[in-house]
């Protein structure tokens, strides 16, 4: 597979050359929220100690509906006291399950906020959803940058490169830096298997082949998960694993299982699942880049719950 896809060979060579050489790999801090099973991570070049944040939380209190910067200030701490300089804030998609912090980061930090280019079809959908009206832009333009498959980019003296993985979303990106690929909403930890696939505008089929493409990366390839909600039988939180593992032991997509079971097994199980807790705040502020709708003529801003809709 990957001699015939230009965007994965080009990330085959670059983990290739990381790997080789030390000076090529990233400095990684995991931050994990309980509250959303999600895990951010501050990523950073030794050598410039230049960063990225990936994948933000902002605290959102869904019963008040108050926000709050616990889990966004853990990350402006290491940050600062690491001495790192935030060039990219990246989110591998629009979230469903939590409130991005990009923007408050953004404003403490610097950077680029940036999300995949399909954000907009993404934005279609859920703008017309929650009737957002014609003042929201369904272009993208929230956003500092808009990544497309194969796109390189820099961390400092680390090479990165963008891969389109669509299925949970349309607009899901898995960001390859150095040896290191951050997979978002694609796969979990071997043992609790893959990402849901029945938002709207996801496709089981295409997350199968978004995964199988992950996992055509070389073996020793580390990856990093969005989130991990610790599979039955095991104690600990887990977020990072190889493609090699992923190959092996994942329950729902190991080596030898095909599309059409996979299609089955996960048509079947997305059926079963609730929505998530705060897919209403969440969608609706992501898309926006992680601010709030606008405020209203009385300065409060509103989060919309469209009734018998979804």
């Amino acid at each position: 597979m990957v001699g015939h896809d230009v965007a994965l060979q080009a990330a085959a060579e670059q983990i290739g050359r990381a790997q080789d050489e030390k000076a090529l790999r990233p400095s990684i801090a995991g931050f994990f929220d309980e509250a959303t099973n999600t895990v951010s991570y501050v990523v950073h070049d030794p050598a410039t100690c230049e960063a990225a944040i990936i994948d933000s939380v902002l605290d959102y209190e869904a019963a008040a509906g108050r926000t709050s910067y616990g889990s966004a200030d853990r990350i402006v701490e290491y940050v600062n006291s690491h001495n790192l300089k935030v060039t990219w804030l990246i989110e591998t998609h629009a979230h469903a399950d939590h409130i991005s912090a990009a923007p408050y980061l953004q404003e403490k930090l610097g950077g680029k906020l940036a999300i995949g280019a399909e954000i907009i079809r993404v934005q279609e959908v859920f703008g017309k959803l929650f009737n957002a009206g014609t003042d929201f832009e369904r272009d993208g333009s929230q956003f500092d940058h808009l990544f497309t498959d194969g796109e390189k980019f820099n961390l400092g003296e680390i090479e990165g490169i963008a891969l389109h993985v669509p299925g949970h979303t349309p607009a899901d990106m898995a960001f390859i830096i150095g040896d290191a690929a951050f997979v978002g909403d694609t796969i979990f930890m071997p043992d609790f298997g893959t990402a849901r696939a029945d938002f709207p505008g996801g496709d089981a089929r295409e997350l199968f082949r978004s995964i199988r493409r992950l996992l055509s990366l070389p073996e020793d390839t580390r990856l990093f998960l969005c989130h991990d909600y610790k599979a039955p039988g095991r104690d600990e939180y887990a977020w990072e694993t190889t493609v090699g593992q992923q190959r092996r032991e994942n329950v729902h997509v190991k080596d030898g299982v095909s599309e059409d079971e996979f299609v089955e097994m996960r048509t079947t199980r997305d059926k079963t699942l609730a929505m998530p807790n705060l897919i209403m705040p969440s969608v609706q502020v992501n898309i926006r880049g992680g601010r709030l709708p606008e405020p209203e003529d009385n300065g409060v801003s509103y989060i919309k719950i469209p009734v018998n809709a979804v």
